[in-house]
């Protein structure tokens, strides 16, 4: 058992990895601090461990280059009565400093704006923050007219009003009213505030195969001029309106062609490229797109791997193919497809303007510029439409809960078919930030180097890979203490992950965030304005008010601790108002609780408030699952399983979070036909291969269980949620063994 920080000796942390003179330092100073809290008599003992570990992170005495083993010790001692009795707070390792907490965004624009908006009551960013947020969810009006201005916008024409409530078929209101622009142009242009300019670096990226190359560099003038370029192609080639896909590697052309589809007037079919044919084809057809863009190979970890050939084998549309390795396309190509050369050079020559110039499609405010797709429980993706008011909010954000402010650099290894892709890119050109890209794996060390050699000040991560980061020990030796924020999201986080992540910078914060494709932002996360728990939620975002009902639709009261459904405050800027094929009503607010005269918005997690209002994340209340930061849903893996082995009669597939935190395992309940046998592990061989050949190769199955039936409503619904929680158990029972 780890002992409590004041029984640690020299040698606890010398077997904890340390040099004799580093752990003698180390108890040395570990001594002064304890003594300093023990006679603070300001400090009561519950307080008394956080102030513990404040004094060691803020002093900078926990160096990245010692060994986990030793931050893992501190950690776990310092909190030891958190971790060994039933403690209801949270333990925290990050903390506001009130000088620094007025240089970020929201604690300056606090300053600037709260003594008017909140009066004498109003102290500082950090003291009056839930204060200012209330302000905000209650007159969002008043907030969005003042943050506005602190994003990278041009209108053609501006809103008539900030929010328009007269419809009351429209629960999230209509935002913006009569305002015309275009998004791309407003990311290409150069600002003052924010501070953008011409020169101001807009990408900077690098190849795995260059490791040690200089990082290529592009500025906001150099990517304007060739989104231009490829803008003129694509209107040459389509019809303003027309629905377009990507399904490529987040590279810098991937990037110029997003915002060139969009310049352009038309809509980006947002498809990841670990999708399989028939998952491109679904999307192809639900988003009736008339063309794709796409790459010949994937190039990942030395190796090639096909796409062009899945994208033909799903697309009956012109395709357009990009040569990932030198000038020439290494795949055949089809009669109606073209090469990224050819498509150029041939739409261009067409034209006689400047070939850097090309006049933006500006439209209203809630025209679609991007169909993304979120799983649900029908056996199509739902395809979530982003009007221009999506990247507003995305920005804004970013802008709130993660700082990003001009001149950072802000890398998060994703992809344009991920909620992410379109996130980051808007939150770094709307607020003057440089987009670190990595053409290729970020699994392994040349990542990490691109981290460090780019200057990353933000670094975005999905749970899984910073426990890949952590196990192979890839990391170690890089500098990465320019990282002033980490970002999490896409599925739990582990606390033992998240400390040695957050020790590689000095213990900057990880900002956790928690939202959807269809509300394009987060409904909770973390803020720079507040202490941060490793895994959990610290606050709404601003402008978001929610509430936590019981299993009757009964809310409960806000600073409460307690365990239910979360329902969204329907008034929302930049959340989805229709699904293009799937009842939109239906989906978010049919069958919703009545919350002070609105109906509230479904989100379907389940979610726990812990008596100091910080927010975990307990699972879905619906049957999808999340598999690695990829929603899925348990019909669309049924579906694959079912056809798996004809000795099958039905499954069941549930998501499980592991007991220590993490990524949900995927396990598949499977009742056999009479007089058929089998083995769970032929049968999770089986399915493995099903899933990753006709979902996703990603995704992967953890355990296969063979039951005689399944628990079933009176309906003769499955009863996912019984199987579920009969896993939790029997996994709980396997770790305390």
């Amino acid at each position: 058992m780890v002992k409590s920080v004041r029984e640690l000796e020299v040698e606890d942390l010398l077997n904890a990895g340390l040099t004799v003179a580093e752990a003698n330092q180390l108890y040395r100073l570990l001594r002064d601090i304890l003594s300093q809290c023990l006679s603070d008599t300001d400090t009561d003992n519950d307080n008394q461990p956080s102030l513990i570990w404040r004094h060691l992170v803020t002093r900078k005495l926990l160096k990245p280059s010692f060994p986990h083993s030793l931050h893992h010790l501190l950690y776990h001692s310092v909190y030891h009565s958190a971790f060994h009795t039933q403690h209801a707070s949270l333990p925290l390792y990050w903390f506001p400093s009130l000088d620094n907490s007025k240089r970020t965004n929201l604690g300056r624009f606090m300053e600037t704006h709260a003594p008017q908006l909140l009066g004498p009551s109003y102290k500082d960013p950090i003291s009056s923050y839930r204060l200012f947020h209330n302000f905000s969810v209650q007159h969002p009006q008043l907030y969005w007219s003042l943050l506005l201005k602190e994003l990278s916008l041009s209108f053609v024409e501006p809103p008539k009003s900030i929010l328009d409530t007269s419809d009351p078929s429209r629960h999230g209101g209509t935002w913006l009213p009569g305002s015309v622009l275009n998004i791309a142009d407003c990311c290409l242009q150069p600002s003052s505030h924010p501070y953008k300019p011409d020169d101001s670096l807009a990408i900077v990226w690098r190849d795995e195969a260059f490791h040690d190359s200089e990082v290529n560099r592009i500025t906001l003038k150099q990517l304007r001029q060739q989104v231009m370029m490829v803008a003129k192609a694509i209107d040459a080639t389509f019809s303003k309106g027309d629905a377009i896909a990507i399904d490529m590697q987040m590279t810098a052309n991937a990037v110029i062609i997003y915002l060139a589809i969009v310049l352009a007037g038309c809509a980006v079919v947002s498809i990841a490229d670990s999708f399989a044919p028939k998952e491109i084809a679904t999307r192809l057809r639900v988003s009736k797109a008339k063309g794709i863009f796409t790459q010949d190979f994937i190039a990942r970890g030395g190796r090639k791997f096909p796409l062009y050939s899945w994208v033909i084998e799903a697309a009956a549309c012109k395709v357009i193919v990009l040569p990932v390795l030198g000038d020439d396309v290494g795949v055949q190509l089809r009669e109606q497809d073209l090469s990224w050369k050819g498509f150029i050079s041939s739409a261009n020559q067409t034209r006689n303007s400047r070939s850097d110039y090309y006049s933006p499609s500006y439209q209203s405010v809630d025209s679609v510029t991007n169909i993304l797709f979120s799983s649900g429980t029908t056996g199509d993706p739902k395809a979530i439409p982003w009007t221009q008011l999506a990247p507003i909010r995305s920005a804004a954000d970013g802008w709130a809960a993660i700082d990003v402010q001009a001149g950072d650099v802000y890398c998060w290894p994703t992809n344009l078919g991920w909620v992410m892709g379109p996130t980051v890119l808007y939150q770094c050109f709307l607020l003057g930030a440089t987009l670190a890209l990595y053409h290729g794996s970020p699994q392994g060390r040349n990542f990490g180097k691109f981290v460090q050699d780019a200057g990353v000040t933000i670094l975005g991560t999905v749970p899984s890979l910073v426990k890949t980061w952590k196990n192979t020990k890839c990391m170690e030796g890089l500098d990465w203490t320019k990282i002033k924020t980490f970002c999490s999201t896409g599925e739990t986080s582990n606390v033992d992950d998240d400390l040695w992540l957050s020790s590689k910078a000095y213990y900057s914060p990880i900002v956790e965030l928690c939202g959807g494709t269809e509300l394009a932002s987060s409904y909770i996360a973390g803020s720079p304005l507040q202490p941060q728990a490793f895994g959990a939620f610290s606050t709404a975002s601003m402008t978001t008010g929610f509430v936590i009902f019981d299993e009757n639709g009964v809310p409960y009261p806000d600073d409460v601790a307690c365990v239910g459904e979360v329902g969204l405050f329907p008034l929302s800027l930049g959340a989805s108002d229709r699904i293009l094929n799937a009842d939109h009503e239906k989906v978010y607010f049919k069958g919703m609780p009545i919350y002070k005269g609105k109906v509230l918005r479904r989100h379907g997690d389940i979610i726990r408030r812990t008596v100091d209002g910080y927010i975990v994340v307990q699972g879905r209340a619906d049957d999808t699952m999340n598999l690695g930061g990829i929603k899925t849903s348990s019909v669309e893996i049924e579906r694959v399983c079912d056809g798996a082995d004809e000795c099958i009669l039905e499954t069941a597939a549930v998501g499980v979070a592991s007991t220590n935190g993490g990524p949900e395992q995927l396990v598949i309940f499977v009742v056999l036909k009479k007089g058929y046998n089998s083995t769970a592990e032929t049968l999770k061989m089986k399915f493995t291969k099903a899933i990753q050949s006709n979902l996703n190769p990603l995704f992967k199955v953890t355990l296969v269980k063979i039951v005689p039936e399944f628990p079933r409503t009176s309906s003769n619904k499955i009863l996912r949620r019984v199987l579920r929680d009969q896993m939790k158990h029997e996994l709980s029972v396997q770790s305390r063994l």
